[in-house]
């Protein structure tokens, strides 16, 4: 199984970034996946979950109304609409894929950095 993260690039703060992760190796739908992020001198910490059939999703308090997950089961692809980010938000954005619990596999990895 792996995970492909891109998307990730500079941008200003206001701005808006959509991030993509692709996954290979087994099928798609059979893994929730989800959004983390780790910002230089701090612990990786969660971003956004989404469920196997995309129905249900779950985001960290720091990014509600601002960052949405989605997912194309079709195309094996999950993905991060970032809106409105700040400098708070820059950090290593990684993709994980679980299939039951914990997450089991993760992407290498996309730096978002904003300016202020």
């Amino acid at each position: 199984v792996q995970l492909q993260a891109f998307g990730g690039g500079f941008v200003e703060a206001g701005g808006f970034l959509r991030l993509s992760c692709a996954i290979s190796g087994r099928t798609f739908s059979s893994y929730a996946m989800g959004w983390f992020r780790q910002a230089p001198g701090k612990e990786r910490e969660f971003v956004a979950t989404i469920a196997r059939n995309g129905r249900s999703t779950e985001y960290a308090d720091s990014v509600k109304g601002r960052f949405t997950i989605s997912r194309d089961n079709a195309k094996n692809t999950v993905y991060l609409q970032m809106n409105s980010l700040n400098a708070e938000d820059t950090a290593v954005y990684y993709c994980a894929a679980a299939i039951v619990g914990s997450y089991e596999y993760w992407g290498q990895g996309t730096m978002v950095t904003v300016s202020s």
